[in-house]
């Protein structure tokens, strides 16, 4: 409790008891308990164009209880204010794949400085965690990003859990736990056989082969409910489900019983590329090919669907 005697501060008061003048004291309670606001989600533009929805999760505490009744008015409001206005200011500077890799790395440098702000107000945050919801648009393409470059391959292993490894002189073929990394800029060339190659099925067909793949295993791995959107050449829209949350995993066409823990939107051609193992979620996702609505970590656990393939 922060008590005025004629308008003059005194020493905080307790917990307890506390014996208050009438008519001459005057005083304020403070809460110095930890607590939780969170940045609404707004709409962003990365560096390279995309659009995306972010948001903020900040716990925080009251560690001089004088000057956060001094200082500040209202001290609820201008904190969500700095926090805003410093997270809009960091994800301006950074595109769209830094974002979606490093939420962590961003997250400790927003905790900097918003307490820069905040520690001079009485108020320290604990704790912030970024929260991208959607990515409205994608990236626009920049041709001088012919391939991942060496800081986003060691990215992308946090996720996909696997490795990379070349070899010069030749390629050595995927691993069960390696990720191959391919240029989505420069398509690959066709492989060469000795006889016809048949006519590659329609989504439909390409979705619905992967059930026998299935299994007990991919389900604990995997975990999640995927629905596709995928845009036939008619221009017109096909919906499919890929459900990997319990029994041996189901896959279908239309929109799955439970709410999908993640949207993917592609064209047919990409997602028969994809299936065929000519394209990877990671490679996809950063072309703008693969549209995703959710968590990127778990879209980029189709990599193990397509491991399941072999």
């Amino acid at each position: 409790m922060i008590v005025f005697r004629l308008g003059r501060i005194r020493t905080p008061q307790g917990p307890g008891m506390v014996l208050l003048l009438p008519f001459i004291d005057s005083f304020q309670r403070v809460d110095l308990r930890t607590r939780a606001f969170n940045v609404p989600p707004c709409k962003l533009a990365s560096k390279d164009g995309a659009m995306l929805s972010v948001g903020a999760d900040i716990q925080f505490r009251i560690w001089d209880p004088v000057l956060s009744v001094m200082t500040v008015k209202d001290l609820n409001t201008a904190t969500r204010m700095m926090a805003q206005n410093a997270m809009t200011k960091a994800l301006l500077k950074r595109p769209l794949w830094e974002i979606q890799l490093e939420k962590l790395k961003i997250s400790d440098q927003l905790l900097l400085e918003i307490n820069d702000v905040t520690r001079a107000w009485g108020l320290e945050v604990d704790r912030v965690e970024l929260a991208v919801e959607a990515v409205l648009q994608p990236p626009q393409d920049s041709p001088a990003r012919s391939s991942l470059d060496s800081t986003l391959q060691q990215l992308a292993l946090h996720f996909l859990g696997g490795g990379v490894s070349s070899v010069a002189g030749g390629a050595v073929p995927p691993g069960p736990d390696t990720l191959e990394m391919v240029s989505e800029v420069e398509p690959p060339a066709p492989h060469v056989s000795a006889g016809p190659s048949p006519k590659q099925p329609v989504a439909e067909g390409l979705l619905t082969a992967l059930q026998p793949f299935l299994s007990e295993a991919l389900v604990s791995q995997v975990g999640a409910c995927y629905q596709f959107n995928v845009v036939v050449p008619a221009g017109t829209q096909s919906i499919y489900f890929l459900d990997l949350t319990t029994g041996r995993g189901r896959v279908g066409r239309g929109v799955p019983e439970s709410i999908p823990d993640v949207v993917v939107e592609m064209a047919e051609e990409d997602l028969r590329a994809l299936l065929c193992r000519e394209l990877r979620p990671l490679g996809a996702y950063m072309s703008g090919r693969l549209k995703v609505k959710g968590d990127l970590a778990v879209a980029m656990k189709l990599e193990a669907v397509l491991r399941a393939l072999k």
